[in-house]
């Protein structure tokens, strides 16, 4: 049955537009029909530093628990807790009324032997000529020479004893090993501490420097070392993150410590030594660690907002085709830098990248590229 002429008409009218809304791009025109604007970045080579992002913790540049040396009684505590003590600074004071009485009974020990040296001396000087005339036996001059000698080791004795007494008299003021921030006393004046007892009275940590350790897989290590080897200082410069995710304002280097892999994870531990003079590391804290690895002469950086992935993770981004077209294009990124990914295949220098309007766009579409600056102040 054939419809009339006019109904002909109308239907292949419909047909007409359903076809054109089927084509792609047709969806995405303008309301005057024509192509969509879109903000563009051309791709460019340019210079980037290239870095790697390390997870890691502060450790003290040095750490010594204070113990004692000698028994004893807590007389007093001579320092502030958290302060900053400098090495040798009085810690605590052990009562010293024991250790004074025993150096000042050595003391009188090595006087009393040292008398008896100046006899034996004189002795052994009068039969040493009195046995040339034999006034003397030779025996007797013997047991005078044997006397002398015996006086000699007796003064060392007593001497090497008073020495002892002394040492054991100033460890009873506890002074600090090192220089560095201490921290809380475990013993109160009167408590009864012991020679070499496991619990420290207190702890300094040396903060400024501070050590970062990090670790590395081996072939990014390889590459580092060298880079540090080419740079002449033999350490690559590093930069911090706290945990907070603000930017520590000092740059560390890197020193390469362990010189063994472990055999568990294939990694290598680093360390790094930051400057750290106000005190804002603290050992135990999670930081991540940028250590650079050099320049990269002409790469292409595409802003993370441009760049889409699908279902199997795969990137990519919208570029504008030589004939005004939006093109999907399938890329290979590495690294971010900054808010942009570093391009590694898929993308040339010269090609418009779809940055701004990519919800407004599909592959095939008719749009109309402008520079992102001018789209942005529209």
């Amino acid at each position: 049955m054939r419809l009339p002429a006019s109904l002909q008409s109308f239907a292949a009218i419909a047909a007409a537009g359903l076809l054109g809304a089927c084509q792609p791009g047709a969806a995405q025109q303008q309301p005057g029909g024509g192509p969509v604007e879109v903000g563009v970045q051309v791709m460019a080579p340019r210079t980037v530093a290239l870095s790697s992002e390390l997870t890691g913790r502060t450790v003290d540049f040095e750490v010594s628990e204070v113990r004692p040396q000698v028994n004893g009684v807590i007389k007093a505590r001579l320092f502030e807790e958290g302060a900053f003590v400098k090495a040798g600074q009085p810690l605590y004071q052990i009562d010293p009324a024991i250790y004074r009485a025993q150096a000042d009974s050595a003391r009188a020990a090595l006087a009393q032997a040292e008398a008896a040296l100046t006899s034996a001396r004189s002795k052994a000087e009068r039969y040493k000529d009195l046995v040339k005339e034999n006034a003397v036996s030779r025996q007797d001059d013997d047991d005078a020479q044997a006397a002398h000698r015996e006086a000699l080791a007796n003064v060392a004795a007593r001497r090497a004893a008073l020495a002892e007494a002394e040492v054991n008299l100033a460890y009873t003021r506890v002074t600090a090993p090192i220089s560095g921030r201490i921290g809380r006393s475990s013993v109160t004046a009167g408590a009864l501490v012991t020679a070499q007892q496991a619990t420290a009275l207190t702890t300094i940590r040396k903060l400024d420097p501070i050590y970062v350790d990090l670790n590395q897989s081996v072939a990014e290590t390889l590459k580092l070392r060298g880079k540090a080897e080419a740079a002449g200082d033999g350490a690559a410069e590093v930069a911090l993150k706290l945990e907070d995710g603000s930017v520590y304002p000092l740059k560390g280097k890197l020193k390469f410590s362990d010189a063994s892999v472990d055999a568990g994870t294939g990694m290598v531990a680093l360390r790094a030594v930051f400057p750290n003079p106000k005190g804002t590391l603290l050992p135990g804290m999670y930081v991540r660690a940028s250590v650079a690895q050099g320049d990269l002469d002409g790469a292409l950086l595409v802003p993370q907002a441009a760049v889409t992935r699908d279902s199997r993770g795969a990137a990519h981004v919208m570029v504008v085709s030589a004939a005004g077209k939006a093109e999907e294009r399938s890329i290979t990124v590495g690294q971010t830098i900054g808010t942009d990914w570093l391009v590694t295949s898929g993308l040339k220098p010269g090609e418009r990248v779809i940055i701004e309007g990519l919800q407004k766009v599909q592959p095939g579409a008719s749009v109309k590229a402008a520079p992102l600056a001018q789209t942005a102040r529209k």
